[in-house]
C-alpha cells in the first residue's frame, strides 16, 4: 500500500511513477542499474540476484534443501527442475514442505516488511536515460542561458555592492555552463579543445553577501544548489561527516535525479576553517586531511555516495555521481589573512626618510582584494587545493552609505519585510534619513556586516510591535534618529476618523 505523503511514499507494482525510479535491493542497497536485474520478494521489496544466490548457498551449507529455502520465502521461490511436472500429485509434497523447514530459526515475514513500505521514496534513485533513449530539451541550454551581463542585472536587485565580485561569478557561471554543454556534445564542436572547470573562492569578512549571492544566483538559473558547512568535515574514518557527504546534500536538492545534481552547484562556506593547524603535533584530520580528500571532488571524478544519509553504513543504498560538471564555490572570512598581506606588502619598506610606514595598510579595509596565492598558502591552504579553484576574488567591507541602502534597497530588504508585518495592522511605518544613517553607523561599529542590521532593527522595533496592536488609533509610525539613539520616541501619526469608523463597521459586522 503505498504512502500519501509526497516525498517519502514507496513505490509498488501498480504506481503510475514506477518507471522513474530504479529498484534497490533491501540487502545491500545497491541499485538496479548496478546490481542487475531484481527480484522481487514481496510488495516493495526486491533483492538482487547476488544476494539471492547468497542465502541459496548460506542455506545450502547449513545440509538444507529449496524445500527450507520455500518456506524462508513463503513458498515463492522453487528452482528450475522443481518446475517441471511429472504428472503426479505433489499435494504429499507440498504438505512435507511446509513441515520441514529450518528448525529454532524463525524468519522474517517479507510481506510484512513490505507494509512498512519498503525502501523509502527518499532514498530512491531516479533511472539514468538511456544514450539510445530519444532525448529530452537539455536542463541547461546555450540559447537558455542568461549572459553576464543579465545574471548581474538580477543580482544587482537582491544584493547591493560588491560590482566585481558579482561581475566575477556572472562570467564564471557563464563560462562553466558553456563548459557543460560542450562536454556532453550538445554542440557540433569536434575540434579537440577541453574547456576546463572553473571552481571559484570567495573571500570576504562575515555578513558581506557570500552565501546570499549564492543562493541568488542558483535560483536564477534554475539548478539544484547544496550549501554546506566545512567545519563539520573530517577524514573519513573520523567522527563528523564524510567529504563525500557535500555530493549526497546536493544530489537531495535534486530530488535524487543523479543527472540533474551533476549540473548543480556546491557552495562550501566556512572554508577558511580547513586550514592546517599550526604547531600540531597529531594528524590534522579536519584540515589538511580535509583539503588533500577534497581534491578528487574539485577537479572532477566518480564518487559513491549515500543516498537520503550524510554517512556511508550498510543501511543506506549508494549512487555514483560525476563531478566533473558540477560547480564548486568556496567561501571564507579568512580572519587573520590581512596581517599576512601586510606583512608581504611591508617587505618592500626600508629604513630612512622615503621609507614606507609600518602602518600605511592599517586603515585599508578592502586589503583583501590583494590576496595572493602565496598568502593563502601561508594561511594554511595545500597549493593543490588552492590550484583547483582558479577563480580567486574578493568581497568589499560594506561601508556606511552600502548599510543603508541594503537597508532599503533590496527587493527583500529588512525594512520592507517590518512595512509589509505592520501593514496587516493596517498602520504606516515610515523611517527618517537621519534613523537610517543612525542605524548604519551602529552596524558598523559592530563590524558584523549586514547580519548587524537586522539584530539592531530588532531591538528598536520590539516596543512597537508590542504596542501597535493594542492601540487601533495609530495610523503611521515615524522612526527618528533620536529613538535610535535612545533620546527620544518614535512620532505617532493618529489614523483618520473615517478609516477607524469603517474598521469598526467591520468588525462588528
Amino acid at each position: 500500500m503505498a504512502l500519501d505523503e509526497e516525498k517519502n511514499y514507496t513505490l509498488d507494482d501498480s504506481d503510475e511513477k514506477k518507471d522513474d525510479y530504479e529498484n534497490v535491493c533491501y540487502v545491500c542497497h545497491r541499485t538496479e542499474s548496478t546490481a542487475g536485474k531484481m527480484v522481487q520478494v514481496a510488495p516493495g521489496l526486491h533483492i538482487c540476484p547476488d544476494c539471492l544466490q547468497k542465502t541459496f548457498d548460506s542455506v545450502a551449507n547449513m545440509g538444507f534443501g529449496m524445500d527450507s529455502i520455500n518456506s524462508l520465502f513463503g513458498g515463492k521461490v522453487s528452482s528450475p527442475a522443481e518446475n517441471v511436472t511429472d504428472g503426479e500429485d505433489d499435494t504429499k509434497d507440498d504438505e512435507k514442505n511446509v513441515t520441514n523447514h529450518i528448525p529454532n530459526i524463525s524468519f522474517l515475514n517479507l510481506s510484512d516488511l513490505a507494509g512498512f513500505g519498503g525502501i523509502p521514496n527518499s532514498q530512491r534513485i531516479k533511472k539514468k536515460k538511456k544514450k539510445d533513449e530519444k532525448k529530452e530539451p537539455p536542463v541547461i541550454d546555450i540559447k537558455n542561458i542568461p549572459p553576464p551581463h543579465e545574471i548581474k542585472a538580477k543580482l544587482d536587485e537582491h544584493v547591493v555592492g560588491q560590482d566585481y565580485a558579482k561581475k566575477v561569478m556572472s562570467v564564471a557561471v557563464f563560462n562553466h555552463y558553456k563548459r557543460v554543454i560542450q562536454s556532453e556534445n550538445l554542440l557540433d564542436d569536434d575540434d579537440g579543445v577541453e574547456i576546463e572547470k572553473s571552481n571559484m573562492l570567495m573571500i570576504g569578512p562575515t555578513g558581506s553577501g557570500k552565501t546570499y549571492m549564492v543562493k541568488t544566483l542558483a535560483r536564477l538559473l534554475d539548478v539544484p544548489l547544496a550549501i554546506t558547512d566545512a567545519t563539520s568535515l573530517t577524514e573519513a574514518g573520523y567522527i563528523g561527516d564524510d567529504i563525500e557527504s557535500v555530493v549526497s546534500k546536493l544530489l537531495a536538492a535534486a530530488d535524487n535525479d543523479v543527472e540533474r545534481a551533476e549540473k548543480g552547484i556546491i557552495f562550501i562556506d566556512e572554508i577558511d576553517k580547513l586550514a592546517k593547524k599550526k604547531n600540531a603535533h597529531q594528524r590534522d584530520v579536519s584540515g589538511e586531511s580535509v583539503q588533500q580528500g577534497m581534491l578528487k571532488l574539485l577537479e572532477g571524478a566518480e564518487v559513491e555516495v549515500p543516498v537520503g544519509a550524510s554517512s556511508k553504513n550498510a543501511m543506506v543504498p549508494m549512487a555514483a555521481i560525476d563531478t566533473k560538471n558540477i560547480l564548486f564555490i568556496c567561501g571564507g572570512a579568512f580572519p587573520e589573512l590581512s596581517d599576512i598581506i601586510k606583512e608581504r606588502l611591508n617587505k618592500s619598506s626600508s629604513m630612512g626618510f622615503v621609507a614606507d610606514l609600518k602602518d600605511k595598510y592599517d586603515n585599508e579595509e578592502n586589503i583583501l582584494a590583494r590576496t595572493t596565492a602565496e598568502d593563502l598558502r601561508k594561511f594554511g591552504m595545500i597549493p593543490e587545493f588552492i590550484g583547483r579553484l582558479p577563480v580567486v576574488f574578493s568581497l568589499e567591507t560594506l561601508s556606511e552609505d552600502m548599510l543603508v541602502r541594503i537597508l532599503t534597497e533590496p527587493k527583500n530588504a529588512i525594512l520592507k519585510q517590518y512595512q509589509k508585518l505592520l501593514r496587516y495592522d493596517e498602520v504606516n511605518l515610515e523611517f527618517e534619513e537621519g534613523a537610517l544613517r543612525a542605524i548604519a553607523s551602529l552596524a558598523k561599529e559592530k563590524e558584523l556586516g549586514a547580519r548587524a542590521l537586522r539584530s539592531i532593527i530588532e531591538e528598536f522595533m520590539l516596543d512597537i510591535m508590542y504596542e501597535i496592536p493594542k492601540d487601533e488609533n495609530i495610523g503611521t509610525v515615524i522612526i527618528t534618529e533620536d529613538y535610535i539613539l535612545k533620546k527620544g520616541g518614535p512620532k505617532i501619526i493618529p489614523r483618520e476618523i473615517g478609516v477607524i469608523a469603517n474598521r469598526q463597521k467591520v468588525a462588528e459586522n
